[in-house]
């Protein structure tokens, strides 16, 4: 048995990937210039992951969104040298960038309990400040969240998603006829049945341009950079955004796709991918999988069916192509097999080059260093 479990973002309203925050160190305490007493060092800002918080809650629970660390103690007759002030501590989900107005990255935090100093407190007062302290670092920051994800969803609109993902939880998301049904991030977990969970991103859908910040554009590709595999979902019979649009075939569809990842960051499709083939109970669906196939086999032949420059540079090559029905339940088995298999396969490589790099580091330590050999007898012989 394999059931999906679903954290949807919507439940705490509208979907924030990114806040502006005004952090500021606390300012040192004073210094006592007769007895030569130093202050207290001002606090730090933080900025700290934690499971189950979002950056919804953040700016909820400090709408000022102003962060201000506390100030150091003055040195007194009683305590020579004053307590530290109280440090700020900024609460952000796992997946946060920060960075500062000038796009500098400050910090990343990947998985809970990863830190990153924001804002440094001053220093006390003391002999060599004239007992005089300093003011705590002021910044504004930025912070971009990015969901990490074992597996993204990416698709043109109306390629089924959201359906996909409510074939495998059994969920009931808002799904419709128009283009824009998915408008914020979700993610599924699913559960196998020895225990092992895999989260879906459920990001919305893409347009051609979105590379350019087209449609959701960097809202959504930005997303797609730290899932660790991509799940393509195409229509079997092809779509249409909107009648003054082209009609676009499924091989179509995919090679778009990947031109718009590829113009958004190179390496993206490099990522491991599984192609989801949608919609197989439409009436002639078999003829034209029939037809993509072929067509994923020899892409070059085919390469006139767009013009050049919405030609991806590299093909990618899918590890399973798997046609499915999200609407009947058919190939969602299968599909969950070919999902696991995917990511077991990685997992497997990544361990043996974690082995492979212990043994090199082991072999290279037990090697004495260069020029270290003396031929002859010893100095000490």
């Amino acid at each position: 048995m394999v059931w999906i479990s679903r954290i949807c973002y919507r439940k705490y309203g509208n979907f924030v990937d990114n806040l502006r925050l005004y952090v500021r160190g606390g300012s040192g305490g004073m210094g006592l210039p007769r007895l030569g007493g130093q202050g207290g060092k001002g606090g730090d800002v933080w900025v700290v992951a934690q499971k189950e918080m979002t950056l919804k809650r953040v700016k909820d629970k400090s709408p000022q969104k102003r962060f201000i660390a506390g100030v150091g103690t003055n040195s007194s007759v009683h305590a020579l040298r004053g307590q530290k002030g109280e440090d700020q501590e900024v609460i952000v989900p796992p997946g946060i960038t920060v960075t500062n107005d000038d796009g500098k990255v400050l910090g990343k935090l990947n998985t809970e309990g990863d830190r990153v100093l924001v804002a440094r407190g001053g220093q006390g007062g003391s002999y060599h400040s004239e007992f005089l302290p300093s003011k705590g670092q002021t910044r504004q920051i930025r912070l971009d969240l990015k969901l990490i994800a074992d597996l993204g969803l990416v698709g043109f609109p109306n390629a089924g998603k959201s359906s996909l993902l409510t074939a495998l939880s059994h969920a009931k998301p808002q799904i419709a006829s128009y283009a824009f049904t998915t408008l914020r991030p979700e993610i599924g977990k699913v559960m196998y049945e020895d225990h092992k969970q895999i989260s879906v991103a459920d990001l919305p859908g893409l347009i051609e341009g979105a590379h350019m910040n087209r449609g959701m554009g960097h809202q959504f590709l930005k997303h797609v950079e730290r899932t660790r595999q991509l799940l393509f979902v195409v229509d079997v019979c092809g779509f249409q955004l909107a009648s003054k649009t082209p009609f676009r075939s499924a091989f179509e569809a995919v090679q778009l796709l990947i031109k718009e990842l590829e113009l958004y960051k190179e390496d993206l499709p490099c990522k491991p991918a599984v192609l989801v083939v949608n919609k197989m109970d439409l009436p002639d669906a078999e003829d034209k999988l029939t037809e993509l196939q072929e067509q994923l086999l020899n892409p070059h032949e085919f390469s006139h069916l767009l013009p050049d420059d919405m030609l991806p540079k590299n093909n990618m090559v899918f590890r399973h192509v798997v046609p499915i029905s999200a609407a009947t339940g058919f190939g969602i088995a299968h599909l969950k097999t070919c999902i696991r298999q995917s990511l077991d396969k990685d997992a497997s490589m990544a361990m043996a080059d974690s082995l492979h790099r212990d043994r090199l580091q082991a072999l290279r330590g037990a090697v004495p260093a260069k020029n270290t050999f003396t031929w002859g007898p010893t100095a000490s012989a």
